[in-house]
Protein backbone atom coordinates (compact mmCIF):
# COMPACT_ATOMS: atom_id res chain seq x y z
CA UNK A 1 0.00 0.00 0.00
CA UNK A 2 1.60 3.38 -0.57
CA UNK A 3 -0.21 4.88 2.26
CA UNK A 4 0.09 3.19 5.77
CA UNK A 5 -4.30 3.72 6.21
CA UNK A 6 -6.61 5.43 4.01
CA UNK A 7 -9.83 6.03 4.66
CA UNK A 8 -13.43 6.62 2.42
CA UNK A 9 -16.41 7.85 3.36
CA UNK A 10 -19.42 5.93 2.97
CA UNK A 11 -21.47 7.03 -0.10
CA UNK A 12 -24.92 6.59 1.42
CA UNK A 13 -23.59 9.73 3.71
CA UNK A 14 -21.58 12.15 1.58
CA UNK A 15 -23.43 14.44 -1.61
CA UNK A 16 -23.56 12.55 -4.65
CA UNK A 17 -20.18 11.58 -6.23
CA UNK A 18 -18.41 13.02 -3.62
CA UNK A 19 -15.96 11.07 -1.44
CA UNK A 20 -13.94 12.22 1.39
CA UNK A 21 -10.70 10.79 1.86
CA UNK A 22 -7.82 10.86 4.99
CA UNK A 23 -4.82 9.26 3.94
CA UNK A 24 -1.65 8.75 6.14
CA UNK A 25 1.12 10.81 4.04
CA UNK A 26 5.02 10.00 4.42
CA UNK A 27 5.37 14.03 2.39
CA UNK A 28 3.67 15.53 5.62
CA UNK A 29 4.33 12.74 7.95
CA UNK A 30 0.82 12.67 9.18
CA UNK A 31 -2.54 12.70 7.89
CA UNK A 32 -3.94 14.54 5.09
CA UNK A 33 -7.04 15.36 3.65
CA UNK A 34 -8.70 15.10 0.34
CA UNK A 35 -12.47 15.67 -1.24
CA UNK A 36 -12.91 14.08 -4.74
CA UNK A 37 -16.20 14.43 -6.92
CA UNK A 38 -17.13 11.68 -9.98
CA UNK A 39 -20.11 12.73 -12.36
CA UNK A 40 -22.53 10.06 -11.91
CA UNK A 41 -22.57 10.05 -16.01
CA UNK A 42 -19.15 9.27 -16.17
CA UNK A 43 -18.80 6.25 -18.29
CA UNK A 44 -16.63 3.00 -17.92
CA UNK A 45 -13.09 3.44 -19.32
CA UNK A 46 -10.10 5.93 -18.73
CA UNK A 47 -11.39 8.94 -16.36
CA UNK A 48 -9.07 12.34 -16.78
CA UNK A 49 -8.23 14.00 -13.30
CA UNK A 50 -7.82 17.54 -12.20
CA UNK A 51 -6.36 18.77 -9.03
CA UNK A 52 -7.93 21.75 -7.70
CA UNK A 53 -5.85 23.33 -5.00
CA UNK A 54 -7.17 26.15 -2.66
CA UNK A 55 -5.93 29.66 -1.59
CA UNK A 56 -4.78 30.73 1.73
CA UNK A 57 -7.02 29.82 4.86
CA UNK A 58 -9.11 26.84 3.16
CA UNK A 59 -8.67 23.21 3.33
CA UNK A 60 -10.15 20.77 1.17
CA UNK A 61 -13.71 21.31 1.19
CA UNK A 62 -13.56 24.76 -0.02
CA UNK A 63 -13.67 24.07 -3.85
CA UNK A 64 -17.13 21.77 -3.05
CA UNK A 65 -18.94 24.31 -0.54
CA UNK A 66 -17.73 27.75 -1.44
CA UNK A 67 -16.80 27.24 -5.04
CA UNK A 68 -19.46 24.73 -6.10
CA UNK A 69 -16.65 23.13 -8.27
CA UNK A 70 -19.12 19.84 -8.42
CA UNK A 71 -22.04 21.91 -9.61
CA UNK A 72 -20.03 23.69 -12.25
CA UNK A 73 -18.65 20.17 -14.25
CA UNK A 74 -21.99 18.93 -14.27
CA UNK A 75 -23.32 21.41 -15.65
CA UNK A 76 -20.59 21.65 -18.14
CA UNK A 77 -21.10 17.64 -19.38
CA UNK A 78 -24.89 18.52 -19.47
CA UNK A 79 -25.04 22.02 -21.40
CA UNK A 80 -21.45 21.52 -23.46
CA UNK A 81 -20.93 17.98 -23.50
CA UNK A 82 -17.28 18.25 -22.01
CA UNK A 83 -15.32 14.87 -21.41
CA UNK A 84 -16.69 13.52 -17.19
CA UNK A 85 -13.20 14.85 -15.15
CA UNK A 86 -12.77 13.39 -11.73
CA UNK A 87 -12.18 16.17 -9.59
CA UNK A 88 -9.36 15.94 -6.95
CA UNK A 89 -9.10 18.88 -4.23
CA UNK A 90 -6.37 18.03 -1.82
CA UNK A 91 -6.15 20.00 1.59
CA UNK A 92 -2.58 21.92 1.21
CA UNK A 93 -1.40 20.77 4.38
CA UNK A 94 -3.34 22.79 6.45
CA UNK A 95 0.42 24.82 7.89
CA UNK A 96 -0.72 28.30 9.12
CA UNK A 97 -2.32 30.10 7.18
CA UNK A 98 -1.05 28.52 3.57
CA UNK A 99 1.80 26.07 2.89
CA UNK A 100 2.31 27.47 -1.02
CA UNK A 101 2.76 23.69 -1.81
CA UNK A 102 6.13 24.09 -1.05
CA UNK A 103 8.54 21.71 0.41
CA UNK A 104 8.93 23.01 4.05
CA UNK A 105 12.02 21.96 6.58
CA UNK A 106 8.97 19.53 8.46
CA UNK A 107 6.82 18.69 5.44
CA UNK A 108 7.28 18.15 1.95
CA UNK A 109 4.02 19.82 0.43
CA UNK A 110 5.20 19.85 -2.85
CA UNK A 111 5.32 15.77 -3.01
CA UNK A 112 1.87 15.98 -1.27
CA UNK A 113 0.26 17.64 -4.47
CA UNK A 114 2.47 16.14 -7.07
CA UNK A 115 3.02 12.20 -5.93
CA UNK A 116 0.26 11.45 -3.07
CA UNK A 117 -2.66 13.34 -4.30
CA UNK A 118 -3.03 11.48 -7.07
CA UNK A 119 -1.85 8.27 -5.59
CA UNK A 120 -4.89 8.89 -3.32
CA UNK A 121 -7.12 8.94 -6.20
CA UNK A 122 -6.60 6.29 -7.94
CA UNK A 123 -6.85 4.23 -5.22
CA UNK A 124 -10.67 5.08 -5.22
CA UNK A 125 -11.18 5.57 -9.05
CA UNK A 126 -8.80 3.01 -10.70
CA UNK A 127 -9.63 5.29 -13.99
CA UNK A 128 -7.67 7.79 -13.24
CA UNK A 129 -4.48 5.97 -13.44
CA UNK A 130 -4.52 5.81 -17.41
CA UNK A 131 -5.84 9.11 -18.25
CA UNK A 132 -4.73 12.97 -18.63
CA UNK A 133 -4.05 14.91 -15.79
CA UNK A 134 -4.57 18.38 -15.23
CA UNK A 135 -3.55 20.82 -12.54
CA UNK A 136 -5.45 24.52 -11.86
CA UNK A 137 -5.78 26.64 -8.69
CA UNK A 138 -6.95 29.98 -7.10
CA UNK A 139 -4.38 32.59 -5.77
CA UNK A 140 -1.93 30.26 -2.98
CA UNK A 141 -3.39 27.59 -4.99
CA UNK A 142 -3.08 29.12 -8.37
CA UNK A 143 0.62 29.48 -7.29
CA UNK A 144 1.11 26.12 -6.43
CA UNK A 145 -0.77 24.47 -9.96
CA UNK A 146 1.67 27.22 -12.47
CA UNK A 147 5.10 26.49 -10.22
CA UNK A 148 3.77 22.70 -9.81
CA UNK A 149 3.02 21.94 -12.95
CA UNK A 150 6.33 23.75 -14.48
CA UNK A 151 7.89 21.58 -12.59
CA UNK A 152 6.63 18.29 -13.28
CA UNK A 153 6.06 18.96 -17.31
CA UNK A 154 5.48 15.48 -17.41
CA UNK A 155 3.11 14.55 -15.09
CA UNK A 156 0.11 16.91 -16.26
CA UNK A 157 -1.84 17.37 -19.43
CA UNK A 158 -2.56 21.34 -19.03
CA UNK A 159 -2.00 23.68 -16.28
CA UNK A 160 -4.95 26.67 -15.19
CA UNK A 161 -4.74 29.26 -13.00
CA UNK A 162 -7.19 32.26 -11.44
CA UNK A 163 -6.01 35.42 -9.39
CA UNK A 164 -2.52 33.86 -8.71
CA UNK A 165 0.45 34.91 -6.52
CA UNK A 166 3.17 34.49 -8.72
CA UNK A 167 5.81 34.38 -6.30
CA UNK A 168 5.71 32.62 -2.66
CA UNK A 169 7.10 36.24 -1.53
CA UNK A 170 3.15 37.21 -2.61
CA UNK A 171 1.59 35.08 0.14
CA UNK A 172 3.01 37.96 2.25
CA UNK A 173 0.07 40.21 1.85
CA UNK A 174 -2.10 37.54 2.85
CA UNK A 175 -1.08 35.31 5.75
CA UNK A 176 -0.15 35.79 9.80
CA UNK A 177 3.28 33.89 8.97
CA UNK A 178 6.24 35.93 8.29
CA UNK A 179 8.60 34.76 5.65
CA UNK A 180 10.69 33.81 8.29
CA UNK A 181 8.90 31.45 9.11
CA UNK A 182 8.59 29.86 5.79
CA UNK A 183 11.46 27.22 6.39
CA UNK A 184 12.04 26.26 3.13
CA UNK A 185 13.91 23.48 1.72
CA UNK A 186 13.28 23.28 -1.84
CA UNK A 187 16.04 23.60 -4.56
CA UNK A 188 13.72 24.64 -7.26
CA UNK A 189 12.92 28.38 -8.05
CA UNK A 190 10.42 30.23 -5.91
CA UNK A 191 9.10 32.19 -8.74
CA UNK A 192 6.75 30.93 -11.19
CA UNK A 193 8.19 32.56 -14.06
CA UNK A 194 11.81 30.82 -13.28
CA UNK A 195 9.92 27.22 -12.87
CA UNK A 196 8.32 27.82 -16.31
CA UNK A 197 11.72 28.51 -17.97
CA UNK A 198 13.21 26.05 -16.56
CA UNK A 199 11.63 23.56 -18.52
CA UNK A 200 10.19 25.58 -21.52
CA UNK A 201 10.78 23.14 -24.38
CA UNK A 202 8.36 20.80 -22.13
CA UNK A 203 5.24 22.90 -21.09
CA UNK A 204 1.86 21.45 -21.53
CA UNK A 205 -0.55 23.87 -22.72
CA UNK A 206 -0.87 26.94 -20.01
CA UNK A 207 -3.61 29.32 -19.17
CA UNK A 208 -4.20 32.03 -16.21
CA UNK A 209 -6.59 34.87 -15.58
CA UNK A 210 -7.19 37.69 -13.44
CA UNK A 211 -10.02 40.01 -12.19
CA UNK A 212 -9.16 43.88 -13.26
CA UNK A 213 -10.32 44.39 -9.62
CA UNK A 214 -8.21 41.65 -8.10
CA UNK A 215 -5.41 42.83 -5.68
CA UNK A 216 -3.10 40.39 -7.57
CA UNK A 217 -3.85 41.86 -11.08
CA UNK A 218 -0.60 43.76 -11.63
CA UNK A 219 1.39 40.37 -10.74
CA UNK A 220 -0.76 38.42 -12.90
CA UNK A 221 0.07 41.25 -15.85
CA UNK A 222 3.64 41.35 -15.27
CA UNK A 223 4.07 37.55 -15.53
CA UNK A 224 1.56 37.92 -19.35
CA UNK A 225 4.89 40.01 -20.06
CA UNK A 226 7.10 38.13 -19.10
CA UNK A 227 5.81 35.21 -20.76
CA UNK A 228 5.65 36.80 -23.75
CA UNK A 229 8.96 38.12 -23.81
CA UNK A 230 10.90 34.87 -23.40
CA UNK A 231 8.14 33.67 -26.07
CA UNK A 232 6.45 31.12 -24.12
CA UNK A 233 2.95 29.78 -25.07
CA UNK A 234 0.26 30.95 -23.27
CA UNK A 235 -3.69 32.04 -22.78
CA UNK A 236 -3.75 35.19 -20.47
CA UNK A 237 -7.39 36.85 -19.67
CA UNK A 238 -8.83 39.13 -17.72
CA UNK A 239 -12.26 39.77 -16.71
CA UNK A 240 -14.38 42.06 -14.17
CA UNK A 241 -14.11 41.14 -10.67
CA UNK A 242 -12.04 40.76 -7.68
CA UNK A 243 -10.28 38.47 -5.35
CA UNK A 244 -13.64 36.79 -4.58
CA UNK A 245 -15.57 33.17 -4.14
CA UNK A 246 -18.04 35.04 -6.94
CA UNK A 247 -15.32 35.07 -9.20
CA UNK A 248 -13.37 31.73 -9.09
CA UNK A 249 -17.44 30.00 -9.01
CA UNK A 250 -18.11 31.70 -12.15
CA UNK A 251 -14.40 31.48 -14.00
CA UNK A 252 -13.79 27.55 -13.29
CA UNK A 253 -15.29 27.40 -16.15
CA UNK A 254 -12.65 28.34 -18.37
CA UNK A 255 -10.05 26.08 -16.64
CA UNK A 256 -11.95 23.31 -17.25
CA UNK A 257 -13.12 24.06 -20.95
CA UNK A 258 -9.25 24.29 -21.29
CA UNK A 259 -8.66 20.71 -20.06
CA UNK A 260 -11.50 19.61 -21.76
CA UNK A 261 -10.05 21.20 -25.46
CA UNK A 262 -6.81 18.93 -24.65
CA UNK A 263 -8.85 16.01 -24.98
CA UNK A 264 -10.64 16.78 -28.23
Amino acid sequence: MPFRTIEVSLPEFAPAGVSFVTVKSSALKRRADLSLYVPPSSPMGPLPLVILLHGVYGSHWAWLFKGGAHRVLDRLIAEENLPPMMLAMPSDGLWGDGSGYAQHAEADYHRWIVEEVPTAATLVDPRVARAPRFIAGLSMGGYGAMRLGALHPEKFAAISAHSSCTDIAHMQGFVEETSAQFVLTEKEPLSVIECLKKNVSLLPPLRFDCGSDDILIEHNRTLHQQLDREGIPHVYEEFSGGHTWEYWHAHLVDSLRFFGKTLG
